[in-house]
């Protein structure tokens, strides 16, 4: 199939199936830049509503870059794979500071920017500024793998090129944002993971993998990294309804986000062990009121599994409580001021089932 004959085809299924989404609609490259690295990793289902409101909330990119961190991470909370959201507000600190509030239009000076990869960088070159780019994400590695019959390993760096090099030979240069929204709409809509619609695809008299029968085998991909099993122990010092809490820091998982002081071991422990050795609050243990809120939390990510128990620790009322939070990296915070904390999901559900903001 000739690059003209792939492209007309692609690109006319588009016209008759495409969804209705608000970042079609524009060529705002900060609106495309947006939608694009919400979608990272993320179903558009569950990113849609988190466009909305990030629109609402920043509806230009120097809103977004005079924002806290506080409010950028509250805004993303619940979405996950928080160092996008991270990276999000760097980058919109340095367009403005450095391109005056405009994104750059070449795909190479959009690779510096934080956050912008390879294909984030095409998506917005492509789409917003028309420049020819191809992009390629994980639908059009499956559309280019099954149709051509490309048995490159997608996890590997010649596999990576050799798909870029097939992206950029298809491409349609007179409308190569039109082009790249196909190929990736069809991924999403026909040619999918794991029931394809090849009785009605446009290409399957053509299609390598459905006259081999190879659908599910295409594209080739390296094993999955194993998934790490951890335990984490939350202990909360509490001075009647106010709870000590902490700023994540940036080398682990949630970075940026607020949750409680915690030990982590290699399987559950008892409270009062884990009190007993720890520096902070081993001195402190005669005076604390402990108790268990909630069971065993399960809190699944991609290659962690979290299983997390809530303890609070209510201190007497004549105890330095600042003192023994401050000594933990913590500070107390009262329910209102909670609620507006960005939280990891795991301790927004444990707050929700609790009732301790209540």
């Amino acid at each position: 199939m000739d690059k003209r004959g792939f492209s007309k085809k692609i690109i006319g299924w588009y016209w008759a199936n495409l969804r209705d989404l608000p970042w079609r609609n524009t060529q705002d490259p900060y609106r495309i830049w947006l939608s694009e690295v919400i979608l990272q990793q993320t179903r558009v289902a569950q990113g849609l509503p988190y466009y909305h409101e990030f629109v609402r909330l920043f509806p230009n990119i120097r809103s977004l870059a005079s924002a806290s961190e506080d409010q950028v991470m509250r805004a993303w909370q619940g979405l996950g794979y928080y160092s996008r959201a991270r990276h999000l507000h760097a980058c919109a600190k340095l367009v403005v500071a450095r391109y005056n509030g405009k994104f750059p239009r070449e795909s190479h000076a959009l690779r510096v920017l934080p956050g912008i990869g390879v294909y984030t960088a095409a998506a917005i070159a492509s789409m917003a500024f028309g420049q020819p780019e191809a992009v390629v994400d994980g639908n059009v590695y499956r559309v280019l793998a099954r149709i051509f019959g490309m048995d490159d390993d997608i996890s590997a760096p010649a596999g990576k090129k050799a798909f870029e090099k097939k992206a950029k030979e298809l491409l349609d240069t007179g409308q190569p944002g039109i082009y790249n929204q196909a190929i990736m709409e069809f991924g999403a809509l026909q040619c999918t993971p794991k029931s394809p619609g090849c009785a009605t695809c446009i290409f399957s008299s053509a299609c390598h993998a459905r006259a081999k029968n190879l659908q599910h085998a295409l594209p080739v991909k390296g094993k999955r990294a194993k998934v790490r099993t951890r335990y984490f122990t939350y202990l909360i010092p509490a001075k009647g309804k106010k709870l000590a809490m902490k700023k994540r820091g940036v080398n682990d998982i949630w970075a940026g986000l607020y949750d409680f002081y915690v030990v982590e071991g290699k399987r559950p422990q008892r409270p009062e062990t884990i009190i007993k050795n720890d520096k902070g609050l081993a001195p402190i243990l005669p005076y604390l009121n402990i108790e268990m809120k909630g069971g065993l939390y399960k809190h699944v990510l991609t290659h962690q599994h979290i299983f997390a128990r809530f303890v609070l620790l209510s201190l007497p009322r004549t105890f330095p409580a600042k003192k023994v939070a401050a000594g933990l990296g913590a500070r107390f915070y009262s329910p209102a001021e909670i609620a507006l904390l960005p939280k990891p999901a795991l301790v927004s559900r444990f707050f929700k089932q609790s009732g301790l903001l209540e």
